[in-house]
């Protein structure tokens, strides 16, 4: 299997070529105070090399001995401890961390790259920087400036970590449902008890502390949703001087036996009237936790990019070494027993669909950090707001469709390698169980489909998909003269507007009937997304075109070439999803319970 190395000359080209990232930053004062492309560029040069040199050798070992539960306590595997110190060291937890409480203040847009790069050197690991940096965003956002002060600026460097509880046994989707308790006391703390389950990183031995984020209902709450609270409760309890005193109310009463990412820990978590601090207003615990929900679900589709880009490495290295039959046309390499795998076209197929997904996602992921960038950042009200509304539509795709797709993309590296992708020792095997997780947490892709059909699309009468079509209108019609981007307008352009039909059709259906909308929802999303994403290899070609010329790297060819085969292979698609889409609802409905 190929050592993962940091793909650093495509995030560079997305980032500078194809977005033009350093002039989105320039126009954003607070971001321009913090980064320039230099500065960048230090970044994901030291980043590619933690995360190839130190965080990818430790993937394997990881998966083999997982995390290991003792009375409560719970250890990391071997060499984990080690490298979390080195991330500590280098500032990496607090990379996109408010300034103001010790973080660098780097957009999303670069933090973006570095996610990719940790996740898909050892998804298992990045989840404890990932999970501290969600509660970090939550905290800033919605907690007072003493909690911040008290708390922020050791969980920025990653002295101490951060955890998010939510799910219960019985509550996962439908947190209203939730049965923890927080009871007030007269210091103005609360003693929260309950149990919560499949909590990422919820106990370990990496920092000196876990500060954890935990949703739960005060005793005249209201039902539902609306009655959800928000709370800080660290495992140590923190003195006025800042030093740790007496340990918490709480335990880990057990770990989760896996499918993948078995070098983390995922926790059950037992609180026995904890002391904990509310962050944000009484019932307004979804609307805290919701601020990061729009980064974390992109990051958990970044990690559905990280993966594929692993399983496209090492598979891509295989297809040129391994020796299997001849060409169709003839031996291309006559002196040995048989020609490279590569040579055979339903290899490349297998190739150019990871190639497609992989980098087509890298940039959808970065197009959707700009958003985001724009929506924190930007001090013109109207731009901010249209920002947030990208973002809002944008979210739920980035996190199912790169996931999905993450998914599909480590299933077809593992059969490149044939009977070796299901060999241990290979690592192709340890993607496909790693990826699967991406497709359930922070929101299923289900639920994520239903939110953008249901809530944002629906929900907004479609004027929240206005603003993406607008986007992609304006783009076709400014470039309509550039003649190396008309092979791909032309059927972008149809895409398109089959996504713009099959929005309205299902609009104008959910008025009459509810059921549309979850009938439509998943296959809506996966044509939604491969639209997105043939809006981003335009964008790729047109930043490629005229360095293709005498380009003897095969770098710039490489990408036009490989937006051929998204155009020809993989757009199509688009076709089927939309007949199934205006197919409706009746024949999904139409069985009893008996007849199931």
């Amino acid at each position: 299997m190929a050592d993962y190395q940091a793909p650093l000359r495509d995030m560079r080209f997305v980032l500078n070529e194809v977005f033009d990232a350093p002039a989105l930053w320039a126009s954003l004062p607070k971001v321009a105070e913090n980064v320039d492309p230099d500065t960048a560029d230090a970044i994901l040069e030291e980043a590619g090399k933690i995360t190839s040199g130190v965080l990818a050798p430790l993937n394997r070992e990881g998966d083999e001995q997982g995390c290991k539960w003792n009375d409560g306590e719970v250890s990391t595997p071997d060499g984990f401890r080690e490298a979390y110190q080195t991330i500590v060291e280098g500032g990496w937890n607090g990379l996109g961390g408010n300034p103001e409480f010790g973080g660098m203040g780097m957009p999303k847009t670069l933090v973006a790259q570095f996610e990719e790069m940790m996740q898909g050197a050892n998804m298992a690991f990045g989840l404890a920087p990932m999970l501290t940096a969600g509660a970090c965003l939550a905290l800033d956002a919605h907690g007072s400036q003493e909690l911040k002060e008290k708390y922020l600026p050791n969980m920025y460097s990653g002295v101490w970590s951060g955890a998010m509880d939510l799910t219960e046994p019985h509550a996962g989707t439908d947190l209203g449902i939730i049965r923890t308790k927080a009871e007030p006391n007269d210091d103005g703390s609360f003693n929260v008890s309950g149990t919560k389950i499949f909590i990422t990183w919820g106990e370990h031995d990496m920092a000196e502390n876990i500060i954890h984020l935990v949703l739960a209902k005060l005793p005249d709450a209201p039902k539902g949703p609306k009655g959800i609270s928000l709370f800080l409760v660290p495992k140590f309890m923190v003195n006025d001087d800042g030093s740790l005193g007496e340990r918490n109310q709480f335990s880990c009463g057990s770990l989760e036996k896996k499918m993948g990412i078995k070098g983390s820990a995922t926790c059950v978590m037992n609180f026995d009237g904890a002391k904990g601090w509310l962050v944000g207003e009484e019932n307004k615990g979804l609307a805290a936790m919701f601020t990061m929900m729009n980064y974390e679900r992109l990051g958990v589709g970044i990690q559905g990019i990280g993966a594929a880009e692993a399983s496209l490495q090492s598979a891509r290295e295989y297809a040129m070494e391994r020796i299997q039959s001849r060409s169709p046309t003839g031996a291309q390499e006559p002196e040995k027993a048989a020609d490279p795998i590569l040579v055979h076209p339903d290899v490349r197929r297998m190739l150019l669909t990871m190639k497609g997904y992989v980098e087509g996602g890298r940039a959808f992921s970065t197009y959707v950090a700009q958003w985001l960038d724009i929506a924190k950042y930007a001090e013109d009200d109207e731009r901010r707001k249209h920002a947030e509304g990208m973002v809002a539509l944008l979210t739920p795709v980035a996190k199912a469709f790169l996931t999905d797709r993450g998914l599909d993309t480590t299933i077809i590296g593992q059969q490149v390698f044939g009977g070796h992708g299901f060999i241990r020792e290979w690592g192709q095997e340890q993607l496909v169980r790693d990826c699967r997780i991406t497709q359930i947490y922070e929101g299923t892709n289900g639920i994520q489909a239903m939110d953008l059909m249901g809530r944002k699309v629906v929900g907004s009468q479609g004027k929240l998909y206005e603003l993406f079509a607008n986007d992609i209108a304006t783009f076709i019609e400014e470039n309509s003269d550039n003649q190396a981007l008309r092979p791909y307008l032309e059927p972008l352009a149809a895409a398109f507007e089959r996504l713009s039909d099959v929005t309205e059709n299902v609009i104008a259906k959910a008025g009459e009937n509810p059921e549309s909308i979850g009938a439509a929802a998943v296959d809506y999303l996966d044509l939604f997304g491969l639209t997105a994403l043939g809006y981003m290899w335009v964008k790729i070609v047109k930043a490629a075109a005229d360095k293709a010329e005498g380009d003897t790297s095969g770098f710039y060819t490489g990408k036009i070439k490989t937006a051929r085969f998204y155009f020809d292979r993989l757009l199509p698609k688009t076709v089927a999803l939309a007949e199934g889409i205006r197919s409706g609802s009746d024949s999904m409905m139409a069985l009893t319970a008996e007849e199931f």
